[in-house]
């Protein structure tokens, strides 16, 4: 009797999680290798990384995987899979705030009770876009950080969050809360999540990647709200 090969490993940030699920389904349902991610915050992925904990495949922001990179803990060469735009959501009901420019972004996010926002990369944009319109000091108190684990649309549904900026993936779908677009041209931030293999990666883990970069694969990204990279 044969005995099942065991899994690949990866690791991913949150807003690809139910992408990078299904893309593992398709790989095995086209003969490929299983993969099983852990999805979790994108700083918290990268540190585990970092740190030396084993993973065959890592996907991240594009310059969390540059990083990696280039202190030798992943190995190349960086392959980009999906961009993501990142929205804007407040509470299902709420008045949605205009986006039609980047004075009208300002303007809302200076006058929103809260703001909910995360330690991935459109919580980063989030800040350099609060203080570049020098609100750092009216905001404070104001912008509410998402704990490990919980999702920025959780903050929004629950009102603990006004608004609340984040991937559009991570919003898709999500009960209690209503997209209201991207941001605005000036402000508006496009993430690129890239892949990577890590340090021993079995060489299954090649053909893994091979059917996540295939162009078929572009209508199931579009699907989860993200665009093919290449």
């Amino acid at each position: 009797m044969n005995t099942p090969a065991s899994p690949l490993t990866g690791i991913s940030s949150m807003a690809t999680r139910h992408l990078l699920a299904e893309l593992a389904e398709r790989c095995v349902a086209q003969g490929g290798p299983r993969v099983v991610f852990e999805s979790v915050g994108g700083v918290d992925a990268a540190r585990r990384v970092a740190a030396g904990e084993h993973f065959d495949l890592v996907v991240l922001a594009s310059d969390a995987i540059d990083t990696l990179l280039a202190a030798g803990q992943v190995r190349g060469p960086r392959l980009d899979l999906v961009r993501s735009a990142m929205v804007v959501a407040v509470p299902a009901g709420a008045p949605h705030p205009p986006l039609h420019d980047e004075a009208a972004l300002r303007d809302a996010v200076a006058a929103a009770p809260s703001i909910g926002y995360s330690t991935g990369p459109s919580g980063k944009h989030l800040l350099a876009l609060v203080a570049r319109w020098g609100l750092q000091d009216s905001l404070a108190g104001r912008l509410v950080l998402a704990p490990p684990g919980v999702p920025v649309a959780t903050l929004v549904a629950s009102g603990q969050a006004a608004m609340g900026f984040q991937q559009l993936p991570e919003f898709a779908g999500q009960p209690g809360i209503e997209v209201v677009g991207e941001l605005p041209a000036g402000a508006a931030q496009t993430t690129v999540f890239s892949a990577a293999l890590g340090l021993q990666a079995a060489p299954a883990a090649v053909v893994a990647l091979a059917h996540f970069m295939h162009p078929a694969t572009a209508a199931l990204k579009r699907h989860h709200g993200l665009s093919a990279a290449g």
